[in-house]
């Protein structure tokens, strides 16, 4: 017989493939393909896929329970484990965090090293530290989107479930403006560049690692434009992303020469520099503009880390950057140029020497 779970507060938001791996972690993902596809995994009555997200009060319906072969293993939902209350000392720099606040929305500047949600091994995240962002709304606000670990810079969480779902369906739609700021090792050889490189995850990292896919690759379309320039050693570029693979401007900054400052995940070596620039990633989300559930919109900032700011200063760079163009006019063609893999070549082998 059918089981049927209700949807919590603190699953308000979330994929139903993530519903599983909280409460039901014996099923794969496969399995929870399977059953989407043949119709048997229904959200109030209607069918609903792996990726589509929860709203709480609504009722998920899962197939009869039965005992994996592989493992001898139940498939019970279990009950998340209580959250631990948080200390004062970490109520405080949640707090801090907060750089705008509306009844629907709240943004924090998220400092680099801290994650956007738990793991396996990451223990200290956004996630854990939602109590402390309740204020006087009714419960704790919602993740709508995320940030790599060590990306820095404005993060939006959703204050009611119905701005959840709103800026869920922005996030989806791409009904968004987000801009990046970041230092690459090199210099991008255009300008200003619309780059459109398919993305897919690379075989035998388990899904922790992207790569430049032309055969079964996202296609994954990026915007760069160049601020300021170090000689041939580095750049301050400004980024933004149209589509939102995974990784997809560190992917994009890697595949065309010049990788951002510090992800040596994607750049390996030569994404570090000598003569005192920091280690760490430098890539921030400086900027998002989004509308509000009830009209108008947010349009925000945030400020530079400590690491990020310090290396533009030692690399001659002014670390108010510089202001973005008007987009084209109607008509008006944009005077930007392309790069795709038909266009890219081997841009490896036309690295220079950085760290000199």
């Amino acid at each position: 017989m059918s089981r049927e779970f209700r949807i919590e507060a603190d699953d308000d938001g979330i994929r139903v493939d993530r519903w599983f791996k909280r409460h039901m972690e014996a099923v794969s993902f496969n399995q929870v393909s399977r059953w989407a596809r043949t119709g048997q995994l229904r959200l109030d009555g209607a069918r609903v896929g792996p990726g589509d997200r929860l709203a709480e009060g609504q009722t998920l319906r899962v197939p009869p329970m039965e005992v994996l072969a592989d493992t001898g293993a139940l498939m019970v939902a279990r009950p998340r484990p209580e959250r631990r209350p948080l200390s004062g000392e970490e109520i405080d720099f949640a707090q801090s965090l907060v750089i705008y606040r509306d009844a629907h929305a709240l943004v924090i500047n998220k400092p680099p090293g801290l994650a956007t949600q738990g793991g396996t091994k990451t223990h200290e995240h956004v996630d854990g530290l939602l109590d402390a962002l309740q204020f006087e709304a009714e419960g704790r606000p919602k993740l709508v989107h995320r940030l790599d670990k060590d990306t820095s810079g404005v993060l939006l969480l959703a204050r009611t479930a119905r701005a959840a779902a709103y800026f869920g369906r922005c996030f989806a739609t791409r009904d968004t403006r987000k801009i990046y700021w970041a230092i690459t090792a090199g210099v991008p050889r255009l300008g200003d560049a619309m780059i459109e490189l398919p993305i897919g995850k690379q075989p035998g990292t388990g899904g922790e690692k992207m790569h430049v896919d032309e055969e079964a690759g996202q296609m994954a379309r990026s915007r760069f434009r160049v601020m300021d320039r170090a000689g041939d050693r580095a750049a301050f570029v400004e980024m933004q992303p149209l589509t939102g693979r995974t990784h997809q401007l560190r992917v994009h900054a890697a595949a065309t020469g010049t990788p951002i400052v510090g992800d040596g995940k994607y750049g390996g070596p030569e994404a570090f520099l000598t003569g005192g620039i920091s280690r760490k990633m430098h890539l921030h989300a400086r900027q998002l503009q989004i509308a509000l559930p009830g009209g108008g919109g947010i349009d925000i900032t945030a400020d530079l880390p400590h690491h990020f700011r310090e290396s533009l200063v030692m690399l001659g760079f002014d670390p108010e950057g510089v202001p973005l163009p008007p987009d084209p006019q109607p008509g008006e063609k944009p005077r930007r140029r392309r790069y795709s893999s038909a266009t890219s070549g081997n841009r490896r082998g036309e690295r220079r020497s950085r760290n000199a």
